[in-house]
């Protein structure tokens, strides 16, 4: 029997799902909403098509107690959604500063998930963060009102290479002060 360790990330409730570290069970479901290119197009790593394999190197990556990035699944099975709804991340930078960034499965989007997922994550702070960075595609103004709405106050404009559409990407940025 093989058993699944768990990193010591903290899993975080939220209203109608948790976010919880990512396991290697989770590789079907995230194969099959971040294989789609509605999900691709609006992140920057993300590539479309899929490779073999790239799911489970993310989910290594992800695991692997000397990474820099945390990331959690938007876990709804506990409440009747699926046990995959999306991730959502935060990315260690230096001077207690993290960029955070998520996507959720298009079968959940205009539900309220991200900006659930968004607002549970900031209050849990598990980085202990002062700062916190985010940066959405110009195309994605859904994003952008999500983090808006969580109280992210918009610094500028830039671009970013997206690997899934494999071309620079107007962004525009954002923080967000928690200490």
């Amino acid at each position: 029997m093989k058993i699944d360790t768990i990193s010591s990330q903290p899993v975080i409730e939220a209203e109608r799902f948790v976010l919880r570290p990512v396991r290697r069970s989770d590789a079907g479901l995230l194969n099959l909403y971040a294989g789609d290119l509605r999900v691709a197009r609006f992140t920057r790593s993300i590539p479309h098509p899929l490779p073999p394999g790239a799911t489970e190197a993310f989910i290594e990556r992800a695991r692997n107690p000397a990474r820099s990035e945390d990331v959690w699944v938007m876990d709804g099975a506990d409440h009747g959604l699926s046990e995959v709804l999306g991730t959502i991340a935060l990315d260690r930078m230096e001077r207690d500063q993290s960029e955070i960034g998520y996507w959720v499965a298009p079968a959940f989007w205009n539900t309220g998930i991200a900006s659930e997922a968004v607002n549970a994550l900031l209050a849990a702070n598990p980085q202990n963060a002062n700062t916190v960075f985010a940066e959405v595609f110009q195309d994605n103004p859904g994003s952008a009102r999500v983090l808006t709405n969580a109280g992210f106050e918009y610094i500028g404009d830039a671009e970013a290479f997206s690997v899934a559409r494999n071309a620079q990407v107007g962004t525009w940025t954002y923080l967000k002060k928690l200490g």
